[in-house]
């Protein structure tokens, strides 16, 4: 009688641990198939060629900085002295951009407002650099050099984000010829982006991938990314970081408007 008494008690456990073992296999299951549907598909990896639509984004880019007339832009500049930051806004119809400097280590002797255009830079010392510039430059004590084509990873970065508007679009055909391609996304500012590499420089073989860029859908940047000679470190340059403030040429300044 005790061995009929405990046989129902065994059935039990046995049914109950077969009903375990299913739940978690079916759980198992469907976990796997979940993640296969609501994962995201990362996309194939690049580089690869540009599609059409993407050739034409990065063909129109430095055009819609010239269309919006100036962006807030934030340039990190590499040194081997410890670096600088430059906030503040380039008129890109003007050719001209403004901002604060802010350096670390060596650098920091270097801190104050800036002033540049394609072929000359202003520079304006202050001992306690405000958070941005102020949005009229002051009166006096500037300070005027030539912009240095070469050597100077600020001034070659200086360079580069002036360079970066267009009063008409690229060629869309021929940024893929000349090495532009496509290399992977991301996001920035909250932007969904395309990260492509440009094309070699005119002139200058080799130089294909020396520059990239984060375009939105819209053909909008939101970062470029460039490699300088004089440093191994590249320039970065990302747009939109805080309000854009119109740019008043410095005293002595005179914008090519």
């Amino acid at each position: 009688m005790r061995t009929r008494q405990r046989l129902p008690q065994r059935n039990w456990l046995r049914q109950r641990w077969l009903v375990v073992v299913v739940g978690i296999a079916v759980a198992a299951i469907i976990g796997v198939a979940a993640f296969f549907v609501i994962a995201p598909d990362p996309g194939p990896a690049g580089p690869r060629a540009l599609t059409s639509d993407e050739a034409n984004r990065l063909a129109i880019a430095r055009f819609r900085n010239y269309e919006a007339g100036g962006r807030a832009v934030t340039i990190t500049v590499p040194t081997t002295a410890g670096g600088l930051v430059i906030t503040g806004s380039i008129d890109y119809r003007a050719k001209l951009g403004y901002g604060v400097v802010h350096g670390t280590g060596r650098d920091s002797s270097g801190n104050g407002l800036i002033q540049w255009d394609a072929t000359t830079v202003f520079f304006h010392p202050m001992a306690n650099v405000p958070a941005e510039a102020p949005a009229s430059p002051p009166g006096s004590d500037w300070h005027r050099r030539t912009l240095r084509t070469s050597g100077s990873s600020l001034d070659s970065s200086l360079a580069i984000a002036l360079n970066l508007g267009s009063d008409r679009p690229d060629n869309a055909e021929l940024l893929p010829q000349n090495g532009a391609a496509w290399v992977g996304q991301d996001e920035v500012g909250g932007h969904r982006v395309d990260v492509m590499s440009g094309p070699a420089a005119r002139g200058r073989p080799g130089t294909a991938g020396n520059v990239r860029y984060w375009v939105d859908s819209d053909g909008t940047m939101r970062r470029v990314r460039a490699d300088v000679a004089s440093e191994p470190q590249p320039v970065v340059i990302d747009f939109d970081t805080q309000d854009y403030v119109p740019v008043q040429p410095a005293p002595g300044v005179t914008p090519t408007r």
